[in-house]
C-alpha cells in the first residue's frame, strides 16, 4: 500500500487546505499526473502524485487543513490487490457486536440510541472550516448536519441546505467581502515570507559578490535574432539571464543544490526558481526545470506560462517545492541592483538590477555601453568567495557569448 502524503511546498509552508480532488476510489493514477488542488498561503497549487497505483481510498476530504506530511489517499501499487480498509463496515460492526449479557425478564429495554448522519467508520466526523465557520454564523447545529461529500464529510452546500430547511429565523448573514479574501491572502502571505526569511537570515551566513556585466553583445545579437521572426517567436533579455544561470549553476555544482541536516547534497538537474511578484503583493519562486537543456524558445514559452498562472494563483506543487537555485530580477522596478535572500533549503540566490546605459573604459577608451549589475548571495557553508567570484565571471562570460546560448 503506497501513502500519498501532503507534500511540502516551501520552508514556509506548514500546512494546506485541500480545495479539491481530481480522482476518486479506484482511479488508475500515473507518475506526474495532477490528483488534487491544494490552497497555501500563496497559490491555489495543482499537487502531482509521483507513484503510479490504483486509488484505494481519499483520507482527507476536501475543505480540511491538514499539516505537511499528513497521508492524504492511499494507492494500491500496479498488481497488488487493492486492500480493503481495515476498519469494519457498519454491517460488520453491527453482526460481530457481543451478545449482551441475560438479564431478568422484568428488566427493561434500553432507549434506542438515535442515529448519527452517516460517517466513514474510525473516523472522526470530517467538517471543513468553512463549513463549520458558516454553521457558526447561521446558528446551525453542525453534529445534526448530514455531510454528503466524501466520506461523509460535511460541507459548504450541506450547511446552506440545512440553515435553508428551519423555519426562517436567522437573518442571511453577508458573504465576505472580496478585499477581506484578499486581504487576509495578502496577511498569510507576509507572515509566511517573514517565516521564510527569518529563518534563511537566522540560519544561514550570506555571503555577497557583485559584477557589472556588459550586454552589447548578448542585446544586438538577440536583437538580430528577434528581427527574423514574428513578435509571438520573440525572446525576452530575461530569458538569456535565465539560460546563462542555469548553465553557469551546471558547471558550479556548489551552487546548485540544498543544505540539509549539516550538509550539502547537489542537485541532479538545474531548476531555477524565478521570483515572481503577485498582484495585491507578495511574491512566489517557482521552477522553470531543466533550464541548461532546454533552447531559448522552449524557455521564453516556459516563462511566460509560469508567469501567468502564479498571477492566477495556480501553480503545480513540483514547481513549488523542488527549485535548486533562485534568480530574481528587478531590472523593471529600476533599480541597480538587487542583493537577494537565499530561500532555505537552496544555498545560492542570484540578482539582475535595471540594464542601463553607463561609461565604461573599454580598450583604453571611454564609451557609453548597457551594462547591468549581476549580484550572488550565496551560503558560505557550502561555497566561498573565490568560487563564488568564478560563478558570477561564468555567467559574465556566458552572456559575451549569447549563440552559446542558443543550444
Amino acid at each position: 500500500m503506497i501513502e500519498f502524503k501532503m507534500p511540502s511546498l516551501g520552508s514556509d509552508m506548514d500546512e494546506g487546505t485541500l480545495n479539491e480532488w481530481l480522482v476518486k476510489p479506484g482511479d488508475k493514477v500515473t507518475r506526474g499526473q495532477v490528483v488534487a488542488i491544494v490552497e497555501t498561503t500563496k497559490a491555489a497549487v495543482e499537487v502531482e502524485c509521483w507513484q503510479e497505483g490504483i486509488v484505494s481510498e481519499l483520507v482527507v476530504p476536501v475543505g480540511e487543513t491538514v499539516q505537511v506530511g499528513t497521508t492524504l489517499a492511499t494507492l494500491s501499487a500496479p498488481g497488488e490487490q487493492p486492500e480493503k480498509p481495515a476498519r469494519p463496515s457498519p454491517e460488520a460492526v453491527t453482526t460481530a457486536a457481543p451478545e449482551p449479557a441475560a438479564t431478568p425478564s422484568t428488566a427493561p429495554s434500553p432507549p434506542p440510541v438515535p442515529s448519527a448522519p452517516p460517517t466513514a467508520p474510525g473516523h472522526r466526523r470530517w467538517v471543513s472550516p468553512a463549513a463549520r465557520r458558516l454553521a457558526q454564523s447561521l446558528g446551525v447545529d453542525i453534529d445534526a448536519v448530514s455531510g454528503t461529500g466524501p466520506q461523509g464529510a460535511v460541507t459548504i452546500n450541506d450547511v446552506e441546505h440545512a440553515a435553508a430547511a428551519r423555519p426562517v429565523e436567522v437573518k442571511p448573514v453577508a458573504k465576505p467581502a472580496a478585499k477581506a479574501t484578499a486581504a487576509d491572502r495578502a496577511t498569510q502571505m507576509r507572515k509566511s515570507i517573514a517565516a521564510a526569511m527569518s529563518r534563511s537570515k537566522r540560519e544561514i551566513p550570506h555571503y555577497y559578490l557583485a559584477e557589472e556585466i556588459m550586454l552589447e553583445k548578448a542585446l544586438s545579437w538577440l536583437t538580430t535574432r528577434n528581427a527574423q521572426r514574428s513578435i509571438d517567436e520573440r525572446v525576452l533579455p530575461a530569458v538569456l539571464l535565465l539560460k546563462a544561470v542555469g548553465v553557469a549553476a551546471q558547471r558550479f555544482a556548489e551552487f546548485n543544490g540544498f543544505w540539509r541536516e549539516d550538509g550539502f547534497e547537489p542537485a541532479a538537474g538545474v531548476h531555477v526558481g524565478v521570483g515572481i511578484s503577485l498582484r495585491g503583493g507578495g511574491l512566489v519562486a517557482p521552477a522553470i526545470h531543466d533550464v541548461p537543456e532546454k533552447k531559448l524558445d522552449e524557455l521564453m514559452d516556459d516563462l511566460t506560462d509560469l508567469v501567468a498562472r502564479a498571477r492566477s494563483f495556480s501553480l503545480r506543487s513540483s514547481e513549488m517545492s523542488d527549485p535548486t537555485i533562485t534568480l530574481t530580477n528587478l531590472g523593471d522596478q529600476g533599480v541597480d541592483a538587487v542583493f537577494g535572500v537565499i530561500y532555505p533549503p537552496q544555498v545560492a540566490i542570484v540578482g539582475f538590477g535595471q540594464p542601463a546605459e553607463r561609461v565604461c573604459v573599454i580598450d583604453g577608451g571611454i564609451r557609453v555601453v548597457t551594462t547591468v549589475q549581476a549580484t550572488l548571495a550565496a551560503d558560505h557553508r557550502a561555497s566561498d568567495g573565490h568560487r563564488g567570484a568564478l560563478f558570477l565571471a561564468a555567467i559574465n562570460e556566458l552572456l559575451q557569448q549569447p549563440d552559446l546560448l542558443e543550444k
